[in-house]
């Protein structure tokens, strides 16, 4: 029988996941606060704080908004119901913000990564991403190289 889980292991307001390899390895110019479509099980592992935003990334299909290989693993105490941890989930923004989106990563060749996961004031959850080109290895050098004289400073 699975592990019977206790109301206080529950997120209900605040972070749930980072990806910090985004800001390493995309130069993100735009961030957008989106809304999940998701299954009930779905959420009930996110407030348990079970979920991954590595290797995650935006497509579009049919003029909406998705993201794929955001990892959210089963809830344990599901019974009859389930979800599948790698489904592409799709994303709540305004229309304008669709188009926005959809055009930068048609022509520009921008890419959309998931940021950070988190439930907003109302318990609901949000996804932040951002819009962004993929860092050449220079770039990647630079930015390391900036956070060590960045970190030296701090210590004089």
């Amino acid at each position: 029988m699975a592990k019977k889980e206790k109301h206080s292991d529950f997120i209900t307001t605040g972070q749930v996941a980072v990806n910090r390899r985004a800001t390493f390895d995309y130069a993100i110019e735009e961030t957008f606060i989106a809304g999940l479509e998701l299954k009930g099980t779905e959420v009930k592992s996110l407030r348990l704080g079970k979920a991954s935003l590595t290797d995650t990334y935006g497509s579009f299909d049919d003029g909406e908004l998705y993201i794929e290989n955001l990892k959210i693993e089963e809830y344990a105490n599901k019974g009859y119901e389930k979800h599948d941890a790698n489904r592409k989930k799709k994303l709540l923004l305004t229309r304008h913000e669709i188009n926005k989106i959809i055009g930068a990563m048609a022509k520009r060749g921008y890419s959309l990564i998931a940021k950070r996961l988190f439930f907003d004031n109302r318990g609901r959850a949000k996804l932040e991403i951002g819009l962004g080109k993929g860092k050449k290895l220079y770039d990647k050098r630079e930015t390391i190289k900036q956070r060590d004289i960045d970190r030296r400073l701090k210590e004089y």
